[in-house]
């Protein structure tokens, strides 16, 4: 996924009511972007970083511009969550999730329920594959992890998976994760002890859990390869 306008540059001030965050540019202006991701941003948040935003100023679009990457350390970490339903999507078309390959049609936000969603469906005659994507920013010691806050609506999402596997559906679980200094993943028990337990369970149950690497730059974000599971 090559982004389609170079990225601005600026210092994170702040982030505030989850979706804001305040970024001075390098022309000395401050401005407001939005930050597309509900999560805690543990280790990816500190004030006087260096951030990348987005500009779109498009009609009636409250802010023009969108968080993308902070710096953390010597690498580019990729914070918005709009990008891994379509990097995934990206990988599957190229061949780089090979475990996701066959396939003749892929839907998009698939209702699976009245009250759920899932992120795609991959379809070949009657087959189906069932895919939720998650974005992996939390980082501790080269192991990336998930969640970094409490997650409900992920558990509900592999509650789902786990129903349509035993219902003899394929079922996958990819991680996306934006950062490149982590060598293997695992559920971040320490946050959310819940989401870790389903997760162990989901994997029982037949469903496919897929933590693939991502290689970020402020020029374009792609999927690499499959890091290892740690259960």
């Amino acid at each position: 996924m090559r982004f389609p306008s170079p990225l601005i540059p600026g210092t994170l001030l702040r982030r505030y009511k989850r979706f804001f965050v305040d970024v001075k540019l390098e022309s000395g202006r401050i401005v407001t972007a939005h930050c597309a991701n509900s999560g805690s941003l543990l280790g990816c948040k500190a004030p006087g970083s260096a951030v990348l935003l987005s500009h779109q100023p498009a009609p009636g679009r409250m802010l023009k511009y969108t968080w993308e990457m902070i710096r953390v350390g010597r690498i580019w970490v990729g914070v918005n969550t709009m990008h891994p339903n379509r990097l995934v999507e990206e990988a599957i078309a190229r061949g780089v999730i090979g475990e996701l390959q066959g396939y003749d049609l892929i839907r998009r936000e698939v209702r699976i329920s009245p009250r759920s969603r899932l992120d795609l469906c991959l379809e070949r005659g009657g087959e189906r594959c069932y895919v939720e994507v998650k974005n992996v920013t939390l980082g501790m010691d080269g192991v990336a992890a998930f969640p970094d806050a409490v997650t409900e609506r992920g558990t509900k999402h592999l509650r789902e998976l786990i129903r349509l596997r035993r219902k003899g559906w394929r079922a996958a679980l990819v991680f996306v994760i934006q950062r490149a200094d982590c060598a293997t993943f695992r559920p971040a028990d320490e946050i959310d002890p819940v989401y870790g337990r389903w997760l162990r369970r989901g994997t029982a149950a037949g469903v496919e859990v897929l933590p693939y690497l991502a290689r970020v730059t402020p020029r374009e974000i792609t999927l690499r390869r499959r890091l290892p599971l740690l259960l």
